[in-house]
């Protein structure tokens, strides 16, 4: 397990502990521990190894945590985590996704009206029963009503990093069995999308029962679903569905292009080869008249060539324009990759809400083979992250510049700042100052329950402001906790596109904003996308491949996206005059 997998394990405990009305400092040890972890600059089990350094001499990880991360590194789960996920009602983990429905609040809902679904509390809610219980109300009940669309979303999907997650412990559960000769996941989570419903798994095996055996063995299996001669499908934790399918080899080719999808893919790759007098499947492609024998797809790009077409990246297969792009053997767009990334234009430091100072950001960056990067520190109207007033700000510029000097050209470092857009409309930090920043981003953080147009005038006139390069996180939204503000995003690409400013891409899994058919929007509109991880830490600059699965999903080209810019052609665009 990685550092990630043992915080979640944390925090999945605090919040089962705190739905059993746990000790509130033992919640909050949990709580404090997944933090601590997640901001190591080493894994978990590199420090368990190395003897001079114990791992509970680090703040937040005491004795019990460290015998558990122990337990976790050498075994891959957690008794203690295993008992109480069978002891908890899954209703009540769903109900905590609801906005502003704490855990004492779901406890008593399940406990007073014997809650077994959402749907039931649903049902509740427009039968006027929560308003008359103890601690509610009518407004209480409604809250409750808007917020069980988010929570019933995001009990049936894991965000893509959940879902990745998921991934790597499967594989590597299931290379374990030397019977598999091929394995590949495929579906939702193959494409890249940001929310995955379930994962499918292909095998290539003479062996099924023995593949089938093995993903059954797995840790985090809650049941068997189904099991056939050469189909399976199990829960896993949180009720999350796996599929597996075992394959012939002549067929792993098209059934893994069958079953990435998406559906309207498909139905377009089906009506290609009709028109060719071929049928497709998960089998391979067949003629109608039968006049040659089946011809199989081993490989995607066997299947792709047999119609005439390119092979398809699988973030592409939504149905839209890869089937022209792709036609008559015609190159793919030049698709944005991690590789292509020179740049993280949006990250934080311990002079507001980070965990690592600017010197030890910039050496993780120069790791990842960044070449350049912006310091964006939150500004004063953020308090809860201690944001800079303008003159601790200029401070901060004044030690950047003095870095800058001593890297003599080999890395750069950009004065920038993240300027909150206030709620009345002008910005965080006054224009004299932003002036003598090299890249400014505006964003919203409070206000986010204003009107429509309200939002959207804040922040077309930020994007209006001559000091202003880019609005980050346009849409403010959270995925399965936060939904969108209300904002006319098409005005505000528009904006963008006049005053030829940027929009972002915030990497974080909990972000992905903008979203893909935004992101199409403000591409067919001429506008850059900035790609940034919005890090917070410097394990935070690894969620970078996040935002460029999205851009990917969206068509985004690398010379679309000012991250791949050198950095001298992305201070010309900054300096736009």
């Amino acid at each position: 397990m990685n550092n990630a997998d043992i915080a979640q394990v944390f925090e999945e405990l605090a919040d089962l502990l705190e739905l059993r009305g746990e000790n509130a400092f033992r919640v909050r040890a949990y709580r404090t521990g997944a933090k601590a972890i997640l901001e190591l600059n080493r894994s978990v089990k590199e420090i368990l190894a190395d003897a001079t350094t114990p791992l509970q001499s680090i703040a937040g990880i005491g004795d019990t945590l460290a015998q558990k991360c122990q337990t976790l590194i050498e075994t891959g789960k957690l008794p203690q985590l295993e008992e109480l996920r069978a002891q908890t009602p899954p209703v009540l983990i769903q109900m905590t996704r609801i906005p502003g429905l704490g855990a004492k609040k779901a406890m008593a809902l399940q406990k007073e009206l014997n809650l077994q679904s959402l749907e039931e509390l649903r049902q509740a809610c427009e039968q006027h029963k929560v308003r008359d219980m103890k601690g509610f109300g009518a407004k209480s009940e409604q809250q409750i009503l808007d917020g069980l669309a988010i929570a019933e979303q995001a009990s049936m999907r894991l965000r893509i990093d959940q879902a990745e997650r998921l991934v790597f412990r499967l594989r590597g559960h299931l290379e374990l069995c030397t019977a598999i000769k091929q394995l590949e996941f495929a579906g939702s989570y193959r494409r890249g999308k940001e929310t995955v419903g379930d994962v499918d798994i292909l095998v290539v095996s003479d062996s099924p029962t023995v593949v089938m055996d093995q993903l059954e063995s797995f840790p985090g299996r809650l049941s068997t679903i189904a099991r056939g001669d050469t189909k399976m499908s199990i829960r896993v934790e949180a009720q999350f569905q796996v599929d597996l399918r075992v394959v012939a080899a002549e067929s792993f080719g098209a059934a893994l292009q069958y079953f990435t999808g998406s559906k309207e893919h498909n139905v377009a790759i089906r009506s290609r080869a009709r028109k060719m007098g071929m049928s497709v499947n998960e089998y391979g492609i067949t003629n109608l008249d039968g006049s040659q024998p089946p011809m199989y797809g081993t490989t995607e790009q066997e299947l792709y060539s047999k119609l005439g077409l390119s092979w398809i990246p699988p973030e592409l297969r939504e149905g839209r324009h890869e089937i022209e792009w792709a036609e008559s053997g015609a190159s793919i767009p030049d698709l944005i990759t991690v590789e292509a990334i020179l740049c993280d234009l949006h990250m934080h430091t311990t002079e507001s809400d980070g965990s690592n100072t600017i010197g030890e950001m910039i050496a993780a960056a120069r790791k990842r083979g960044l070449k350049y990067i912006a310091i964006t520190d939150h500004s004063k109207r953020v308090s809860m992250a201690r944001g800079l007033n303008e003159e601790r700000l200029l401070k901060q510029w004044e030690e950047i510049d003095q870095i800058n000097a001593t890297l003599e050209g080999a890395f750069r470092v950009l004065k920038s700042v993240e300027c909150d857009i206030l709620e009345a409309g002008p910005l965080d930090i006054v224009d004299e100052v932003l002036a003598q920043a090299d890249w400014v981003i505006a964003s919203v953080h409070y206000g986010q329950k204003q009107s429509r147009d309200e939002i959207t005038k804040r922040i077309v006139d930020a994007l209006q402001n001559p000091n202003v390069d880019i609005v980050a996180h346009p849409t403010g939204r959270l995925l399965g906790t936060r939904p969108p503000y209300e904002v006319d995003m098409e005005a505000v690409i528009a904006t963008a596109a006049q005053y030829s400013k940027a929009l972002e891409l915030n990497s974080s899994p909990y972000r992905l904003d903008l979203c893909e058919q935004h992101l199409i929007q403000a591409s067919a509109a001429g506008v850059p996308i900035a790609i940034n991880t919005d890090a917070h830490s410097i394990d935070g600059l690894e969620v970078i491949h996040y935002g460029v699965l999205q851009a990917r999903r969206a068509g985004l080209l690398k010379s679309q996206v000012l991250n791949t810019w050198p950095l001298e052609q992305f201070l010309r665009w900054c300096d736009r005059g």
